[in-house]
């Protein structure tokens, strides 16, 4: 059974940092692919970020020069750093797999960003 622990969100003016953070059990960065996912409100869930065990990151349209996903594979934590956030990030940001079959979802964690 995994466990995602999402943790970090907060609330932040426009053009603010947050860094979020995932801990979950080994058998989740044993895998090669994992990611960050976030759903506003009334929105479907969208793929924000993916990184690979290597560290090969990607990243979604939307973030892109904005975020920076990494991962620390002895500490089984999982980051998304997150720079000159604007209001449509607001959202709750979750990390799981990429791609169906996902592990069940973690609570997620807030961010609020104020305009």
């Amino acid at each position: 059974q995994v466990q995602l622990v999402e943790s970090g969100g907060g609330l932040v003016q426009a053009g603010g940092s947050l860094r979020l953070s995932c801990a979950a059990s080994r058998t989740f960065f044993s895998i090669n692919v994992v990611a960050w996912h976030r759903q506003a409100p009334g929105k479907q869930r969208e793929l924000v970020a993916t990184i690979t065990t290597g560290g090969r990151p990607n990243y979604a349209d939307s973030v892109k020069g904005r975020f920076t996903i990494s991962r620390d594979n002895a500490k089984n934590t999982l980051y998304l750093q997150m720079n000159s956030l604007k209001p449509e990030d607001t959202a709750v940001y979750y990390c799981n797999l990429p791609t169906p079959p996902f592990f069940n979802w973690g609570q997620g964690t807030q961010v609020t960003v104020s305009s």
